[in-house]
């Protein structure tokens, strides 16, 4: 039975106490895929460290994090190509547009948004998609861009059933996290109804941490708790949530 993980930041400053700790009890717990989005430039030496330590286990992504869209994001974005260039990626990630922070860099979120789309179309990679308070943003962008060589993951999906087909139809699957299993996170009421062929496990390690450990820090191992409630959702065993969603995560990733 294995698990992936397609949303997991193990290079976070939060690890850095018990990292090797925290791999194997998510290994041993049967998460062996880790897909490890970038959030700009500082963060790339040490998602190749973790791929030199973990190379059978790590997956990594390039691209520039709406939240660190910031007056330096032409240097950024330049670096996010750099980057593509010289090596592999399993994807272009995570990008999106945040509104919930701060809404002075919008224009400059959106041009970074659309132009790392268009490097996913020239290197023929997924996308991984931040949304936070701009759904109609991100959707706008994604109409205009469309095509059937654009398709990804939007990332800790959090919006309505008509969002969440409205997503699907841009050749997008649904991460879904440790929000499924709060009280008040909504998407439980109406996932049963979306095709689990759409979705993918993610934790969001270090944040979002699901019941029972909602408030503290999250660790890819978690994303068993995830399944475990997705099963519940879907009416089917924990073992056949793990079998879908991992190939679900191979159908994106390619691997």
């Amino acid at each position: 039975m294995i698990f992936t993980d397609t949303h997991t930041h193990l290079y976070s400053e939060e690890f850095d106490i018990d990292r090797d700790e925290m791999m194997q009890r998510a290994i041993n717990a049967g998460v062996t895929r880790f897909f490890i989005p970038a959030i700009d430039s500082s963060c790339i030496q040490k998602m190749y460290d973790l791929e030199t330590k973990f190379p059978e286990n790590v997956f990594l992504m390039m691209g520039l994090h709406p939240t660190y869209v910031k007056d330096n994001y032409i240097d950024e974005l330049q670096i996010v190509e750099q980057e593509l260039a010289s090596r592999k990626f399993v994807a272009i990630g995570e990008i999106g547009i945040d509104l919930y922070w701060d809404k002075t860099h919008l224009n400059e979120q959106q041009i970074t948004f659309r132009r790392q789309i268009q490097l996913a179309k020239q290197y023929k990679l997924p996308i991984v998609i931040h949304c936070r308070e701009a759904f109609d943003e991100i959707f706008e962008i994604l109409e205009e861009e469309k095509s059937s060589d654009l398709f990804g993951i939007f990332h800790c999906f959090t919006g309505t059933y008509e969002q969440a087909l409205q997503a699907i139809s841009y050749n997008m699957k649904l991460g879904i996290g440790g929000v499924v299993t709060f009280k008040n996170g909504k998407i439980d009421q109406f996932l049963d109804k979306i095709d689990s062929k759409h979705i993918v496990l993610e934790t969001d390690s270090p944040y979002l941490a699901p019941i029972p450990f909602r408030g503290k820090r999250n660790e890819s191992a978690h994303v068993t708790l995830v399944a475990k409630k997705l099963a519940q959702i879907y009416n089917v065993t924990f073992e056949e949530i793990a079998r879908i969603t991992t190939e679900n995560s191979k159908a994106v990733f390619g691997i």
